[in-house]
């Protein structure tokens, strides 16, 4: 792998550590519904993001083809739309498993770009890393599918592939500057206000420790993270990207754990074992290559 793509694969993979952080900051934050606080962190990523244009000059990054400005704004708001929307209308751990399919269609649809190969390793990685995942959502428990909750699982399957093809996409916009991700979070911020608005009553954090937990998601998880995935798809390894994803949901357990907000269990180390397995076999060109 190329050094310059090499160094672009470990800066996508920095937002997956972010993402980590994910749920012990929204537990964190109290009572705030999902679109408000999706409203507010995505106004501090937002503006944090335009700030970092101003300061280094980037201006010309926001002045991108429509085309761009659909796909980014589709992408961030899109997937958290869909995702809230199967929470709403399906049990969370299904939900939440089909929603994790985006990482094994990142890889699935990588093949489609010019200059890129699906091979079985990859496959094969993104796979024992969904099945890790399975164990993580599940603890090892059985998962069943209602049909009752059909909408909801739709709605699942709508966040994945949301997800999946803004991240493959964003490949064929390589050319347009990471700095116009600050515009795709600040529309994503008014659009969920609006979603709040309709949906949900509004819920204000209740003291300076909810307060920080919802700067810290438009810091990281909720900011940062979007930014370098952004860069991370456009100029790494995208399949490596996609498999090593599945390290999102173990890593935010794992940070649960220690946070205090979940017990350990066996599942932990058993998921561990499949998704590093997979990440490790998805990545096996670069290692060989170095």
């Amino acid at each position: 792998m190329a050094p310059r793509r090499q160094l672009a694969t470990w800066i996508g993979f920095s937002a997956v550590l972010m993402w980590s952080l994910l749920a012990v900051f929204t537990a964190a934050s109290g009572a705030v519904p999902p679109f408000q606080l999706t409203a507010m962190a995505f106004t501090v990523s937002g503006l944090l993001g335009l700030g970092w244009v101003a300061a280094t000059g980037r201006a010309s990054d926001l002045v991108i083809p429509i085309r761009a400005w659909i796909l980014g704004i589709g992408g961030l708001f899109g997937f958290h739309f869909f995702y809230f929307t199967a929470l709403r209308g399906a049990p969370p751990v299904e939900a939440s498993l089909i929603s994790y399919l985006w990482p094994l269609l990142i890889v699935v649809f990588s093949a489609l770009l010019p200059g890129e190969r699906l091979r079985w390793y990859h496959l094969a990685g993104a796979l024992l890393g969904l099945a890790g995942t399975v164990i993580v959502v599940t603890g090892g428990q059985s998962v069943s599918i209602d049909p009752q909750f059909a909408a909801g699982y739709a709605a699942a399957l709508g966040a994945a592939l949301t997800w999946s093809a803004y991240s493959v996409l964003s490949r064929r916009f390589a050319s347009v500057g990471t700095g116009a991700v600050a515009g795709f979070c600040l529309a994503t911020a008014a659009l969920s206000a609006i979603a709040h608005l309709v949906l949900e009553e509004t819920v204000w954090p209740a003291g300076i420790g909810e307060w920080l937990a919802v700067g810290g998601l438009g810091l990281m998880p909720v900011g940062a993270a979007f930014y370098v995935w952004d860069y991370g798809v456009k100029h790494g390894d995208i399949q490596v990207l996609g498999a090593s994803a599945y390290a999102a949901p173990l890593l935010s357990t794992i940070v649960l754990i220690v946070a205090g907000f979940a017990a350990p269990a066996w599942s932990i180390a058993m998921a561990t074992a499949l998704i590093a397995g997979g990440a490790a076999l998805a990545a096996k060109d670069a290692f060989r290559r170095r």
